[in-house]
């Protein structure tokens, strides 16, 4: 009897070890849930492979993206929304730049600090926004550098474009004043890099969501509108597309009552 109990104790327990995840088997889980739009599944998991490998250079830049993700679709409706938000994309930030120190020689790393450093200074001032904008570039340009075809640095790319044109002509004169040094952007280079980011992945709806934001900027309506029905009209690929949809369709929605 007491050979049963422990042989049945030892057979437990290599069961035991037997599942055990370890953290490259968290990361691919969390993979498995990103691609079914499973956000804080997916979160879960490259938190755990953390835990398990607190220097993971993979696990650091997609727990980043997760939390960035998470925080980019709470609802408007929560009160605390902007606590939540700033709390997330901080630490998304502090991750990516691990990332960035763990390995300096891959891509996504130095995106994914441009995505959540650029997502949590849009809750800032203008100042820090300004102060900031030209390390958020660096990461940008450094993403493509390293990789040509990474599609998402072209779109954040041109995003900062636009942004920096958004505070043009008067606004800058008089913002330099205030602020410092303003860098200089381009609606036309906004297109340009956005219309790359579609060459390079014409699937990706939130594409055609912020060329189609540009393209109102540059007063090319007609265009715009196309933009934003693609957004609406393709299917989806990642856990924020109905939420872009429906920015889309709003979008679409003012361009209309424009004609009117």
């Amino acid at each position: 009897m007491k050979k049963s109990i422990i042989l049945f104790a030892l057979v437990a327990g290599l069961a035991g070890l037997g599942f055990a995840q370890t953290a490259a088997e968290h990361i691919q889980a969390g993979d498995q849930a990103y691609a079914q739009f499973d956000d804080q599944k997916a979160l879960e998991h490259y938190s755990e492979a953390l835990k398990l490998e607190p220097a993971n250079y993979e696990a650091f830049w997609k727990t980043s993206r997760a939390m960035v993700d998470i925080a980019d679709v709470i609802p408007a409706t929560d009160k605390d929304i902007k606590d939540r938000q700033m709390k997330m994309y901080t630490e998304a930030t502090a991750l990516a730049k691990k990332a960035v120190a763990a390995n300096p020689n891959d891509t996504w790393g130095h995106f994914q600090l441009a995505a959540a450093n650029g997502k949590r200074l849009l809750l800032l001032g203008k100042k820090e926004q300004i102060d900031a904008s030209k390390a958020v570039r660096a990461e940008i340009d450094k993403a493509i550098e390293l990789d040509s075809t990474n599609h998402l640095a072209y779109h954040a790319l041109g995003r900062w474009h636009r942004r920096m044109d958004e505070i043009g002509g008067a606004k800058r004169f008089f913002g330099s004043i205030v602020y410092g040094s303003i860098p200089k952007g381009s609606y036309a280079e906004s297109e340009k890099n956005l219309r790359k980011a579609i060459e390079l992945h014409p699937e990706y709806a939130n594409h055609y969501l912020e060329l189609g934001r540009t393209l109102v900027a540059l007063k090319k309506f007609g265009e715009a509108a196309e933009a934003f029905q693609k957004c609406i009209d393709l299917p989806k690929t990642t856990s924020k597309d109905d939420v872009l949809k429906v920015e889309a369709q709003a979008e679409l929605e003012k361009l209309k009552a424009k004609k009117k």
